[in-house]
């Protein structure tokens, strides 16, 4: 998928994006670099397939079985998040739409610095 290009999102996209990765997302890191994470029951399959056409430089797992569970598991990383992802939710997400995911924004920003350094420096 390298050299795949991100197509354009309309604003009702970008407000899709942004509204599924605030109420189902996870938007921290391993450790060593940020990620955000979408985990979701296999029956929004189309769901992780559009966000995957969209996004094509993120990684979709799955279908996985695991404890009675089903899911999915898609992850923007590395460029992918810096660069495609993060963007997109941030010009959405502004004060007092939800305080508590722009908290872990802020906090996923401050943790990376070193990372999100080297994608302002291109």
């Amino acid at each position: 998928m390298a050299g795949e290009q991100q197509p354009a999102l309309s604003d009702v996209e970008r407000g899709l994006v942004a509204g599924v990765l605030i109420g189902e997302g996870h938007f921290g890191g391993d450790g060593k670099k940020p990620q955000i994470t979408l985990r979701m029951h296999v029956r929004h399959e189309s769901l992780f397939l559009w966000l995957q056409d969209r996004f094509p430089r993120a990684r979709l797992y799955g279908p996985y079985s695991h404890g009675g569970r089903h899911y999915y598991q898609w992850m923007a990383r590395g460029a992918a998040l810096a660069e495609d992802v993060l963007p997109v939710v941030e010009s959405v997400l502004t004060d007092g739409i939800d305080d508590h995911v722009l908290e872990r924004i802020r906090e996923m920003r401050l943790k990376y610095a070193d990372f999100f350094l080297g994608y302002e420096r291109r």
